[in-house]
């Protein structure tokens, strides 16, 4: 199934990690998989993948991020995204374990007004791609944020550990889910 790691190596995010095989070039992880790492988020227009972002000249800045890269061996963009909001859900699930209620409007997490989230997915040739950031930190985002450690999550990698088990988890079921039932 999905193979996945939270690195301790701290690594900054600049849209360029959004090829296929980079988490496997970065951390050996070949086939589906998924990598957290924290580092600072700064996507110039140059590397953006969201058209409607680059025609508003809108960038993304955060000082410090939890970032997601997942990679699934199945160049299907709309599977891609359903599985890109499913890993929205997920975190907003998490938080309400802390009694943080966050708004889910399509790809992106809100609380009191304030961005919680980046996220997005693409396709190659032979993969899809989804990326999902969230600020820890938001000092000097170009727009109202929020940050995990404003919401009180002070223990991020054991909470990327746990969003990334809840992930592997659901692939797991979907798939049970698809391999217990008959043909019709």
């Amino acid at each position: 199934m999905i193979k996945t790691l939270v690195t301790d190596k701290q690594l900054a995010y600049d849209g360029t990690q959004l090829q296929s095989h980079w988490i496997y070039r970065n951390f050996g992880l070949i086939g589906d998989a998924a990598v957290a790492f924290i580092g600072e988020s700064n996507v110039t227009l140059d590397n953006m993948i969201d058209l409607i972002d680059v025609h508003r000249k809108e960038s993304i800045y955060s000082p410090l991020m939890l970032n997601f890269i997942i990679e699934h061996f199945n160049p299907d963009l709309e599977l891609a995204i359903y599985r890109q909001w499913l890993f929205m859900a997920l975190i907003k699930e998490e938080l309400d374990q802390f009694e943080i209620t966050v708004n889910r409007m399509g790809d992106d997490l809100y609380f009191n007004k304030g961005k919680l989230s980046v996220s997005v997915a693409t396709v190659t040739n032979v993969s899809a791609l989804i990326h999902i950031g969230l600020n820890i930190n938001t000092e000097g985002t170009p727009i109202k944020t929020v940050g995990l450690k404003e919401l009180g999550i002070a223990d991020i990698k054991a909470f990327a550990d746990t969003l990334m088990i809840r992930y592997k988890r659901e692939l797991e079921h979907i798939h049970e889910a698809r391999c217990k039932v008959r043909s019709v």
